[in-house]
């Protein structure tokens, strides 16, 4: 029997890609391994979404708390879209307040608890704790968020004098929330 090489080619691929595409439904799932402790969910919850968020953090130069005539920058909210593993978009997360919203209209805020460092020129780790869900679906009984695998979102390095106070900064950053409920 006679294969024909390109006939032969086109089936290792096509195994390939269903090979690749299964490993990310084998429920290996997020592992809290590595994370700073401060930012570790406690017992007793499980993970029930995981997403990746892209987009933009705002910043505006105001004056410095209780240093008169200095002024810096200061952070007024995000703007992001919330992908599923897979690369689709599953909801939105804004603020202030810091709200991650589903497509399906349900929402929740939450009050931070914890942060830690994730690296130079990267926006801290955090872990939040969640507030009732408003609306039924996917933020229905979430109990903690975590924000993990960060990358950048701090303010700009160059500082802001009082001749731009009001001046707005957008930095882009990309940071994987990790969506937690009671078990």
């Amino acid at each position: 029997m006679k294969i024909n090489p390109s006939r032969l080619g086109l089936v290792a691929a096509l195994s390939l890609l269903s090979a690749c595409s299964s490993v990310g439904t084998m429920g290996v799932g997020f592992s809290q391994d590595g994370l700073p402790d401060p930012i570790k969910v406690p017992g007793g919850n499980k993970v029930a979404w995981e997403t990746v968020g892209s987009g933009d953090i705002t910043y505006e130069c105001r004056d410095k708390a209780g240093v008169p005539g200095q002024t810096e920058w200061v952070f007024v909210g995000p703007k992001a879209v919330l992908k599923d593993r897979s690369g689709m978009q599953v909801g939105t997360y804004f603020g202030p307040p810091a709200t991650w919203a589903a497509l399906d209209g349900s929402k929740v805020t939450a009050t931070q608890l914890a942060v830690a460092p994730a690296g130079a020129g990267n926006l801290p780790y955090q872990l939040v704790k969640a507030n009732p869900a408003t609306g039924q679906g996917a933020m229905t009984g979430v109990s903690y968020i975590q924000r993990v695998a960060l990358k950048g979102g701090v303010a700009p390095a160059a500082g802001c004098s009082p001749a731009e106070r009001g001046a707005r900064a957008t930095v882009g950053y990309q940071a994987d929330y990790i969506f937690w409920k009671a078990i």
